[in-house]
């Protein structure tokens, strides 16, 4: 997953390779006919500080307009979504919403309701809020360091969920408290994700793999058995586990990304807003979700919530898998299950 506030950079424009063969993508590749003919498509643009693409099969060749215009999805998303744009309507919302309720569209303020049901569900572990504390920590400046106690304790006040209030009947969003902010970093590359699908199954393409950063991934059908990928952690070099999708994303967050070394003890930049503390305990955290903004945003939640969190959740809501890595494993613990994806844990 992104650090928090990534959401920069440009307008793209998207490409199309025709450059590999199933062969070479034996990570991310549904099983299918070996024909000399038989190659991937790939359509990618960069987005949100990532590359994002959607890989077609051959014969699905006549699907990459359709990929190309569900790309320029992206730029509206983000347009919205960025923190790095004054003029963007989250920028609009950290700006004045304390002072009163802003009027948001339709698909913004479904995100928002959407955070708001992961934040109860992850008992506070999953919080779009807690820019303060990975200011606090550097990490947002990418400078990161060990902050005082009193500081973390004035981050950690403007920090909680429970401070955003939406008004369904007037689509609009208040914030209860100075100072509080959002940020769309763990689920937004997700959200965009979705989004894509959407446009892709509009235009009546229903076999692709979309990946954002390639640590979010969505599939789109799943011909042969499903798209095949590997789990790999940021910290571990070598795959965790082979997972079979269809119809399914797949979201990773690890701590090895950005972190801090002071007195012999490693701060990962994944931070638990609940205690102002970075996340300890897990190597890496990924979940299979019938949608990519669910399977990113509880892949940082349990990365943060650890083994416990992912078996009570996953225990009450159908279709959600999880696998986690605890420091000093060298494999997941596979909790959960998901509809029609398979998973093989590397030996």
């Amino acid at each position: 997953m992104s650090d928090p506030g990534s959401f920069d950079g440009g307008h793209g424009t998207s490409s199309a390779e025709h450059t590999h063969t199933r062969r070479d993508f034996l990570t991310a590749a549904s099983a299918g006919r070996d024909r000399i003919d038989d190659y991937w498509i790939k359509v990618h643009r960069r987005a949100m500080a990532c590359r994002f693409e959607i890989m077609l099969a051959s014969e699905d060749a006549a699907g990459v307009a359709a990929a190309r215009a569900a790309l320029n999805e992206i730029d509206r998303i983000e347009d919205v979504l960025t923190v790095f744009r004054d003029s963007s309507t989250v920028s609009l919302l950290n700006r004045a919403a304390h002072a009163a309720p802003i009027a948001v569209d339709e698909g913004l303020f479904s995100l928002l309701r959407a955070c708001a049901a992961l934040h109860r569900e992850t008992d506070g572990a999953f919080d779009i809020t807690s820019t303060p504390l990975s200011r606090c920590w550097g990490f947002l400046q990418r400078e990161g360091r060990l902050p005082h106690a009193d500081a973390i304790a004035a981050a950690q006040a403007k920090v909680g969920a429970d401070g955003i209030r939406l008004d369904e009947a007037n689509r609009t969003v208040r914030f209860v408290r100075p100072g509080l902010e959002v940020n769309f970093g763990a689920i937004g590359k997700g959200y965009a994700l979705d989004r894509v699908r959407s446009t892709l199954r509009g235009a009546c393409l229903s076999h692709a793999l979309l990946s954002a950063g390639r640590s979010s991934l969505l599939a789109l059908g799943g011909a042969s058995g499903g798209w095949q990928v590997e789990v790999v952690s940021p910290q571990i070099g070598y795959p965790l586990a082979r997972v079979w999708l269809r119809n399914a994303a797949l979201g990773t967050s690890g701590a090895g990304e950005q972190f801090v070394v002071a007195n012999g003890t490693r701060y990962g930049h994944v931070i638990d807003p609940r205690t102002g503390w970075p996340a300890s305990g897990l190597v890496s955290a990924s979940v299979i979700a019938s949608s990519a903004a669910r399977a990113d945003a509880l892949s940082t939640a349990f990365l943060i919530g650890g083994v416990e969190l992912a078996q009570r959740y996953c225990a009450r809501h159908a279709n959600v898998m999880a696998l986690i890595t605890p420091e000093g494993s060298r494999a997941p613990l596979v909790i959960g299950a998901h509809r029609g994806t398979r998973v093989e844990v590397a030996a």
